[in-house]
């Protein structure tokens, strides 16, 4: 799931409908803009990305999202976008990788 950004009172439904479909073992490797990338997108709108903080994610609902899951990776960092036209400057993400333990309920 990369830069799928949902309307905040669906997309904890979205990721737990996802999870449903990933086997056991299976891997999901996730980046999106975390909260933090309001403050960046106020600095520079070229930098682009979502304006409403509800679609952005922090580390803690990307835990309660998954939480049948190993983290291998789950940092918030600052990344510099020269993506075209819409995504250009510094920004801030939430990447994730985890890998499914158990079948969820």
């Amino acid at each position: 799931m990369i830069y799928a950004h949902f309307p905040a009172d669906i997309k904890s439904h979205y990721h737990k409908e996802l999870d449903k479909y990933l086997k056991t073992g299976g891997t999901i490797i996730f980046e999106a803009f975390s909260k933090r990338h309001i403050d960046y997108v106020t600095a520079n709108e070229k930098v682009g990305g979502p304006k409403e903080i509800g679609i952005l994610f922090s580390i803690d609902e990307i835990k309660s999202d998954f939480p049948n899951y190993e983290i291998l990776e789950l940092v918030e960092k600052e990344i510099e976008l020269t993506e075209g036209l819409f995504h250009n400057g510094t920004g801030s993400v939430v990447r994730f990788v985890g890998q499914k333990k158990t079948t969820s309920c």
